[in-house]
């Protein structure tokens, strides 16, 4: 190890820097953020070094620079000389801050790009909030060491506290009942971190099209109790060691209802586990995460919630289709094919006036009830449709036509995945699916044909 890395308390204290370009600006900037009397010289002259706590050269003739680093070491004063390690006595890192959390990236100087690149894949891994948890702990520090005398037993309580639903609470943005949360715990003597449930939508399927936050929170589950929409891509990225749960609600097969999924996750948030509650798209969109969610705080059970994109944004993006577009469609309504008493639990005439997009979840098997319900009550023949399955994966096939025309071409087209239903002008404006995805396009007249649509080929 080259370079002892440490942290310097430069606040209220000057810092000189030397040169007047966007770098020189840019680490001024730095220095100002770290509470810094920042002097900033385009030329250099000795007395610019009294009373000096550190100094950063950028952007300067040579023979400046040189003369910088030079009465810096000799007056022992900190200087830093960008990209120029020859004249420097300290590094400037790559810096992920989550004040007062500040993790520090550097290669010695040797490759400054690639500690950039490390410090991006870092940064991914570190929630913003968790500066608020350091926080958090340094109000309880007394009480913690009042409570917990011996350093080894301190150390293991805390070090459950930061990995229980205190964390948690703060990460979630609820740093009241997080303070709550750590009160009761060093008072009633239970570190021990007790459970919590995270409602998180794992996207259209895709891996990467998880957010953040639902990435990490994979890997820090003990249990993950998913839905069948939900991928192995997906569950691929769960701890090793986690217990995987099948909840799945297939058509036509007996499957968890609801009201003893709700009673599972309470059992095992009680038990102490760290629940991952995984459903496609977002819980809060036909996901009934909204029945779950009132279900654990009913029950006294903490929980977060951790938005998905949902299917009609990955469909619709994956197939090039426009949801709103600027003088055709300002609107975009979410609606389910669920059925009621044999008939699509929706109001059709509502559908009908919306004037832009519809998108309909689930609405393959009633596709017959949704094409004559639109159509009775006024949407024209001629409205652009799309029937979308698998959307936002590798796997999604589109198929295009009209209101009037959608029942027969959808004639066995599908193959068993879940299907999303967009309908309004706005729909034919599409410009094709790329990535070599398969597209069928029906007319009203009950044509039809194969195209494949390729992303950088003209289609005539």
């Amino acid at each position: 190890m080259r370079h002892l890395p440490a942290f310097l308390d430069i606040a209220g204290r000057r810092a000189v820097v030397l040169g007047g370009g966007a770098v020189a600006q840019r680490k001024a900037a730095l220095l100002r953020s770290a509470g810094a009397d920042v002097l900033s010289v385009t030329a250099y002259a000795d007395a610019v070094l009294d009373g000096c706590a550190v100094a950063i050269g950028a952007d300067a003739p040579e023979a400046q620079l040189q003369a910088l680093s030079a009465a810096a070491r000799a007056r022992g004063i900190p200087c830093n000389v960008v990209d120029r390690p020859e004249l420097c006595s300290f590094i400037m890192p790559a810096i992920i801050d989550r004040d007062p959390v500040t993790i520090a990236v550097s290669s010695g100087g040797a490759a400054p790009v690639l500690a950039r690149l490390l410090r991006q894949r870092i940064e991914r891994l570190i929630p913003p909030a968790i500066g608020r948890l350091a926080v958090l702990a340094a109000e309880f520090t007394g009480e913690i060491r009042r409570r917990l005398p011996d350093m080894s037993r301190r150390r293991q309580a805390l070090e459950r506290l930061f990995a229980g639903r205190v964390a948690e609470l703060v990460l979630a943005g609820d740093e009241r009942a997080a303070r709550r949360q750590m009160a009761a715990e060093l008072r009633d003597g239970n570190t021990d971190g007790g459970g919590m449930v995270f409602l998180v939508g794992a996207g259209p399927g895709a891996g990467d099209l998880l957010t953040l936050r639902a990435h990490r929170l994979l890997g820090e589950a003990d249990v993950i109790v998913h839905d069948r929409l939900v991928g192995a891509e997906v569950l691929a990225m769960a701890r090793r060691d986690a217990a995987l749960i099948d909840v799945g609600k297939t058509p036509g097969m007996r499957c968890a209802d609801q009201a003893t999924i709700n009673a599972k996750l309470i059992q095992l948030a009680r038990a102490g586990r760290k629940v991952v509650r995984l459903k496609g798209g977002d819980p809060f969109i036909f996901g009934r995460g909204g029945e779950e969610a009132e279900a654990l705080a009913q029950a006294g059970v903490a929980f977060e919630v951790v938005p998905g994109v949902t299917a009609a944004l990955a469909c619709a993006a994956q197939a090039r289709i426009p949801l709103t577009h600027r003088g055709v469609a300002r609107s975009v309504t979410l609606l389910t094919g669920h059925t009621r008493d044999g008939m699509p639990d929706l109001d059709f005439a509502a559908a009908a006036r919306s004037g832009g997009t519809l998108a309909i979840y689930m609405g393959l098997a009633m596709l017959t009830q949704l094409r004559d319900g639109l159509l009775g009550h006024g949407v024209a023949a001629a409205t652009p449709a799309a029937l979308i399955e698998n959307g936002g994966m590798r796997t999604q096939r589109t198929l295009q036509t009209t209101l009037a025309g959608i029942v027969d071409a959808a004639h066995g087209w599908g193959s068993g995945g879940p299907v999303l239903l967009l309908l309004g002008e706005a729909v034919g404006l599409g410009v094709g699916a790329g990535g070599g995805n398969r597209t069928l396009i029906a007319s009203l007249e009950g044509w039809s044909s194969t195209i494949e649509l390729h992303p950088r080929r003209a289609l005539v």
